[in-house]
Formats: C-alpha cells, sequence, structure tokens
C-alpha cells in the first residue's frame, strides 16, 4: 500500500536541462528539480461544462507557485505544469452515433491520468473534475497511482430561465421539447436552457458523482455543491485544497487509506438518498475496482442489500430536478451537501469514521462545516424525508440474469400498481431505429408498451450510449397524452431520464442475453415486490431454446457475430467491443473481459450497519 511511486529527477544533464528549462519558465527554484513533483490537473472537453476548469487550475497552480520555495515553511517540491484530458459532451452527443464515446471517455481519462501520474511520478496532485465520466476516470487513475490527491468539483452551471414563463429550465428542458412541432419555442427553450457554464445543475450523474466522491473522501464536502462561476472557487478553495494536500503528503495520507469498503458504501448509501442517477451503479464498481476491489457484489455490497437498504432503510431527501424542481445551485444555498451527510450520520445510516481528504473523519469534517438543520423544502430530514425510500433499485428476473439491471425509482411517474408493471414488448434493435419511430409515427407507442431496445451495451454498441434523447420524448408523449411507456434496454440512461426506465440489462444482447430474444408483442413484467424483470415467453424452456438456437444460427451466418450491433470504424471501439466487460462490473475496458485490479484487497467489513433511527 504505501511503495513509493514517486518519480525523482536525478543528475544526468539531458534529464536536468528539461527540468531547469520548466523551473525557469514557472519560476520555481532551480534547487527544487530534484524533489519530490507537485501538480495540477483538469477535465476539458466541447460543452459548458468544461469552460470553467482551466481557470481553476490556473488558479490553484499560482497559489501552489505562492506556497513553493527552499524556505522553512515552503512547500519544497517540484512544481510541473498543468495537464488535461479531454471528453465527449455528453449534452451534444446524445441521440446520436457520438453518443457511444462518452462512457468509453471514463476508459481514457483514466489512462490519460494513468500516464501522467505513473510517468511524472507526481507525489501530490489536485484534479479539477466536470461532467460525470472524466471525474469518475480521473479518480480510478489516482487511485491506482496511490499518491497523496484531492479531487475538486469544477462546479454546476446555475438553472436557466424561460424567457416567456419565467420558469426556472436546463437542458432537460430542451430533450423533452425535442418532440415539438413548434420550431420557435424548441429554439427558444434551446437559447434559454444553459445560461453560463458549468456541468449539468440538477441531481443527474455529474452531481451524484460528485456527491459520491466527498462522501468516499476524496473532495471537500464544501466545494462541492457551489455553482462553476461561484467566487469561492477562485479566491477561497485554491490555498484550502493546497493545505489539505500538504497535510496529506506530510501524513502520507493515501487516495487507498481514504477509499475503502465502508466509505464506498457510504457513498452508494447518500446515491439513494439524492435520488441519483442509475450511472452510479456503473461508476460505483469501478471506483471500488480501482481501490483494489475485484468483485463490488461479494467486496462492497450485494444487491440483495441495496435493494433491502433503498427499500427499508433510505429514503430521499431532496426535491431536486430531473424528479423534482431544485437544483444543486439550490442545494448550495441551504446549506450544500454537507446538511445531507450530517442527517445521514446522526441517523444512523452512513459511517462518520472514514477518514477523508482533509485529515478529518467524515463526522469531524462535518462538525467543523457546521451545516444548518435541512429547510424542508429543498433538502429535508431523514425523519420527514421527501420520499420514504431510496431511489434506485436494481432488479433480476430472467431478462436480467447478472442481477444488473438498474431502475431510478425516485423519476418513476406511473405504471407501477402495486409495486408492478405488466405490459407489451415494443422491439428496437437500435436506438436510432427507436428515435426514428418516437419522430416519425409517436402515436404507434400505446399505454403499458415496454419498448425495448437492444445491441447498444458495453460491447453491442460498442459504448454503452445513454439515452436521454429516447426517454426525454417518451416522458413528454406519456404526459400529453396521459399513458404509461417504458424502456428497457442494455445501454444506460442519462441522470436526467425520467420515466419507468430500466438499464444494464445484462448479460446484453450483443453476447447473447436473454433481452435478445424478446419478441414484438411479449408479455414484460417488472415486479418491485420481487425485485425482477421477466418476460413471461421466456419461462417456457421451449420457447427460450428455439429462439436461442435461432439466434446462435445468425450469429454463426454472420461469421460470429449478430448482424444488429453497431459498426466498429475506429481503433478505439474496436478496443470497446473486444474488452468490455459486464455492466455489473463497470462497463469499462479490461484485458480479455476479465476485471483487472491493481494490488488486489479484501473487502473487510467493520462492526458498523446502516440503520434510520426513524424506521423500526
Amino acid at each position: 500500500m504505501r511503495n513509493s511511486k514517486t518519480v525523482l529527477i536525478d543528475s544526468n544533464p539531458g534529464r536536468n536541462a528539461q527540468t531547469f528549462g520548466i523551473a525557469r519558465e514557472l519560476g520555481t527554484e532551480m534547487d527544487l528539480i530534484h524533489e519530490p513533483s507537485i501538480g495540477v490537473i483538469g477535465n476539458k472537453g466541447d460543452s459548458q461544462c468544461y469552460i470553467g476548469v482551466q481557470s481553476k487550475v490556473e488558479a490553484i497552480q499560482a497559489a501552489l507557485q505562492k506556497k513553493i520555495g527552499i524556505g522553512p515553511n515552503d512547500m519544497q517540491m517540484r512544481l510541473v505544469q498543468p495537464e488535461y484530458t479531454i471528453a465527449t459532451s455528453d449534452g451534444m452527443r446524445n441521440g446520436t452515433r457520438e453518443m457511444r464515446y462518452s462512457l468509453i471517455g471514463r476508459e481514457v481519462t483514466n489512462d490519460s491520468v494513468c500516464e501522467h501520474l505513473s510517468a511524472s511520478g507526481l507525489e501530490g496532485t489536485i484534479a479539477v473534475v466536470a461532467c460525470d465520466k472524466p471525474p469518475v476516470g480521473t479518480l480510478a487513475g489516482i487511485l491506482e497511482h496511490n499518491r497523496p490527491a484531492i479531487i475538486v468539483s469544477d462546479g454546476p452551471i446555475r438553472p436557466g430561465v424561460d424567457s416567456v414563463t419565467g420558469q426556472p429550465i436546463d437542458i432537460i428542458s430542451g430533450f423533452q421539447a425535442a418532440g415539438s412541432n413548434d420550431e420557435n419555442w424548441k429554439r427558444q427553450v434551446a437559447c434559454d436552457a444553459c445560461p453560463g457554464y458549468g456541468s449539468c445543475g440538477g441531481m443527474f450523474t455529474y452531481n451524484t458523482m460528485q456527491t459520491f466522491i466527498g462522501v468516499v473522501g476524496m473532495e471537500p464536502l464544501n466545494m462541492i455543491s457551489p455553482a462553476s462561476d461561484d467566487p469561492r472557487r477562485i479566491t477561497d478553495f485554491p490555498d484550502q485544497l493546497i493545505n489539505n494536500l500538504r497535510n496529506m503528503i506530510d501524513n502520507q495520507i493515501l487516495p487507498r487509506d481514504i477509499v475503502t469498503r465502508e466509505s464506498i458504501r457510504n457513498a452508494m448509501i447518500i446515491s439513494m438518498a439524492i435520488g441519483g442517477s442509475t450511472n452510479v451503479l456503473l461508476h460505483g464498481p469501478e471506483i471500488a475496482r480501482a481501490a483494489g476491489f475485484r468483485n463490488f457484489a461479494t467486496d462492497i455490497m450485494a444487491p440483495e442489500e441495496f435493494n433491502h437498504l433503498s427499500k427499508n432503510i433510505v429514503p430521499v431527501l431532496i426535491d431536486a430536478r430531473p424528479f423534482g424542481q431544485y437544483s444543486m445551485v439550490d442545494i448550495d444555498k441551504k446549506g450544500g451537501i454537507q446538511v445531507i451527510v450530517k442527517e445521514l450520520i446522526q441517523a444512523g445510516l452512513i459511517n462518520g469514521n472514514t477518514l477523508t481528504c482533509t485529515g478529518e473523519t467524515l463526522s469531524e469534517q462535518v462538525k467543523s462545516l457546521n451545516p444548518p438543520l435541512p429547510d424542508g423544502v429543498v433538502i429535508y430530514s431523514v425523519k420527514k424525508p421527501y420520499k420514504p425510500t431510496g431511489g434506485l433499485r436494481v432488479l433480476g428476473g430472467n431478462l436480467s440474469p447478472e442481477y444488473s439491471a438498474v431502475l431510478k425509482l425516485a423519476g418513476v411517474e406511473g405504471g407501477l400498481e402495486d409495486n408492478v408493471f405488466s405490459g407489451r414488448a415494443r422491439v428496437f434493435d437500435s436506438e436510432a431505429k427507436l428515435l426514428s419511430a418516437l419522430e416519425g409515427q409517436p402515436d404507434q407507442f400505446q399505454n403499458l408498451d415496454m419498448i425495448i431496445v437492444r445491441y447498444e451495451g458495453p460491447s453491442g454498441a460498442p459504448g454503452m450510449p445513454e439515452m436521454l434523447d429516447s426517454t426525454s420524448r417518451i416522458t413528454t408523449l406519456c404526459r400529453q397524452r396521459g399513458i404509461v411507456v417504458g424502456l428497457m434496454t442494455d445501454a444506460r440512461f442519462s441522470g436526467g431520464s425520467v420515466g419507468l426506465v430500466i438499464g444494464h440489462v445484462g448479460p446484453e444482447a450483443a453476447l447473447g442475453g436473454p433481452i435478445a430474444l424478446v419478441e414484438n408483442d411479449d408479455n414484460i413484467v417488472v415486479d418491485l415486490n420481487k425485485n425482477e424483470v421477466n418476460c413471461v415467453e421466456l419461462q417456457d424452456k421451449t420457447t427460450f431454446n428455439a429462439r436461442k438456437a435461432a439466434w446462435d444460427a445468425e450469429v454463426d451466418k454472420n461469421g460470429g457475430t449478430h448482424p444488429s450491433i453497431g459498426d466498429v470504424d475506429t481503433r478505439l471501439l474496436n478496443r470497446m467491443r473486444r474488452s468490455a466487460v459486464s455492466a455489473i462490473f463497470g462497463a469499462g475496458m479490461h484485458p480479455d473481459r476479465k476485471v483487472w485490479v491493481c494490488e488486489p484487497r479484501e473487502g473487510l467489513k467493520s462492526e458498523f450497519t446502516p440503520s434510520n433511527k426513524y424506521r423500526t
């Protein structure tokens, strides 16, 4: 655990030539080039999510320059230049072929961070992160390097304001307007939805994962919720981050000391409590893997325990978009994420004894921040929650034998009578075919249809795209007509998706999972009393075997792959197709589809058991 990966610059004049040159350009002491390195990294991409990152990186870099030197109170370290990773814009690419690169971007960020930290051998790192996949990839790289490091959110965007109604709107409003025939209105919503800069402002995947990273201990809690343009991110946070990192370096507090079984469990529980994104069921296992835990279900939290906690123990504590009305900026005005963390600790839901990047335990950090009580409008108490049960549910059944399917229960708007949905299958072998139907013939969809979209999984797409365009159109269609139409897929969803939508069904269709065998008009049953999703027809072994034999024959005839899988026209897409693991392991890229773990460790259990003192 504590074997140093620090790389020091020796006295070779060839290597010294550039390090002396960098020291001159950065204005640091020449004598420090042989000391351990420290630096700042950031995420960049082609959307508003990333516009604010560079200014934060530069502010932290400038603060570091002031604190580095040869004096007795200075940080005697070699300062390196800032580095940036790249990423895809989820908002611009949803519903397009380019969306295949979104989840792959998490893997690319991991590789990029790994290359920089390992080759440069940084002893101290501050990472400014934006959007939702790059932060996870950044944290994964940091955990694999396992030298002192700290993460800070670039911050969410402020809500837009509808110029006609005066109501707050956001990017989800734009996607939900896509099915309208009023071109002027669609343009107006698009122009109003995203003023300023910052990552998505609702409790979508970005804010779900920032909350996760904060509660897992790698980001100060007070830095999660302020908007990207909040002046504190330039004036106050840089010095706080450097002081925290200096303490980590001095006391050799390492990322894997912080990200443990207990802290990951805490982060999963708060994800339920905030009605978080379904993507946490992909990113949580990936973070756990990078921290040394090979199997999330056995080392961290089994699906059965996850469902028990979500159903019986953990309530939803916020009224936030997409299932509610408020944004992360509103949460910040009411005291920030630390208000929620304090509630969960005091109620017995999460373990306050886990270590954090501030050098304090989670409980100590919350105490030092001294957050206010929940206001009861934006943030609710555990005693009187916004919703009585957690926002997420994991499903098994004959369509999800890997027990990987996930439903954002907090976002369901109807269709679960006595916790059961029963309807007929409408099958599409790609999202493009579904979008064409929604655009051209929306009236074909009827009440209690369950749309099946397949061959869009990690290997099939490849890349497991999220389907915000599809889910938003379905949501609008359902609200306009007063009907319930569900969507089930081996792909995934945006954190902004609402409705009866079930993703991550595994095994995926491209690998012969049961979802590949569903036919139009089959009977689909979603039973939350049993936490199962089943196709009635496939319960008959004769039917199942006949359909599987027909599917196998089609694959054999096509040279070993099903003809409905997506095209592969880049090396990166090919790498994803050949190396993607299942959603239950995070849907990342691993050699021979076998999960790779650096320095594996056991998920040692503590005596802490999550409970809710307000429930018997």
